[in-house]
């Protein structure tokens, strides 16, 4: 892997981390069509990259974050689900699901006709949750069931949290930037997780090219989240299901 591959996977990811679209399937099929070397490092980097955009969440809500405790006790509870099933089925994922692009497509393609097909029959209330302290704890930790079905690859965690969020009778706004905030803690675990486990086999210049994907995809995860919050005031989630569908169909083309 050299840093021509890592500021192209760092753009992927700063893309698609918010996207309703998969990051980590994206990264994954794009690192085969790249023709990476599947090592242990390229696994770890297509997990720990994701700090890079997690960090530009960090920077564009910080006041948000400092102001209200309350909001980041219900982030933290919406957490906990995907925290025990990540912890459990560590090996499992890594090792097997992560490997396996026929599981990856699938869940582009069938994640793109749920898309479509929730967005067809969802009609958003007048009583709607319209702001982020008026969130619940139990809405808070519904969305995090849903978060925690993402941990297959190609499921899309953002997708996830969104429509887990508009289920539970809250604004697309309101849940869309919650979905950003709940990013924070999930991936910083992900990351730190995988780090921990094999940060100490890095050489030098793999921690230049894993620096490199992180700066990459701070920068290219900024543009992403003001142009999804600007294309949701006007847009629903339709294109990125039809988006997600071609995609697949693409993927399965190009790798098999």
């Amino acid at each position: 892997m050299n840093f021509l591959h890592s500021i192209a996977l760092g753009a992927v990811e700063g893309i698609t981390e918010f996207l309703p679209i998969s990051s980590t399937g994206h990264l994954i099929l794009t690192s085969h069509i790249l023709k990476i070397p599947q090592t242990e490092f390229l696994k770890t980097f297509q997990i720990a990259i994701q700090l890079g955009a997690i960090f530009s969440i960090i920077a564009l809500y910080f006041k948000t974050l400092t102001k209200n405790l309350e909001l980041i006790k219900k982030i933290l509870v919406a957490f906990l689900p995907t925290a025990v099933i990540g912890l459990t089925f560590y090996k499992i994922i890594k090792n097997y699901l992560f490997e396996n692009d026929f599981v990856i497509i699938i869940s582009l393609f069938f994640g793109g006709v749920f898309l479509i097909l929730f967005e067809r029959s969802h009609k958003e209330k007048p009583d709607a949750v319209d702001n982020l302290e008026n969130i619940s704890y139990q809405q808070s930790f519904k969305i995090g069931l849903f978060q925690s079905v993402a941990v297959i690859p190609g499921v899309s965690r953002a997708a996830a949290t969104i429509l887990g969020g508009l289920s539970q009778n809250i604004k697309r706004k309101v849940i869309v930037e919650f979905s950003f905030l709940l990013a924070i803690p999930t991936m910083l675990a992900a990351t730190g997780l995988e780090l921990f486990k094999n940060a100490p086999t890095f050489t030098p210049n793999e921690f230049q090219i894993l620096v490199v994907g992180f700066i990459t995809a701070f920068f290219v995860a900024i543009i992403t989240i003001k142009f999804l919050l600007k294309f949701i005031q006007e847009h629903n989630f339709t294109p990125f299901g039809i988006y997600r569908i071609f995609a697949s169909l693409i993927f399965l083309m190009l790798l098999f």
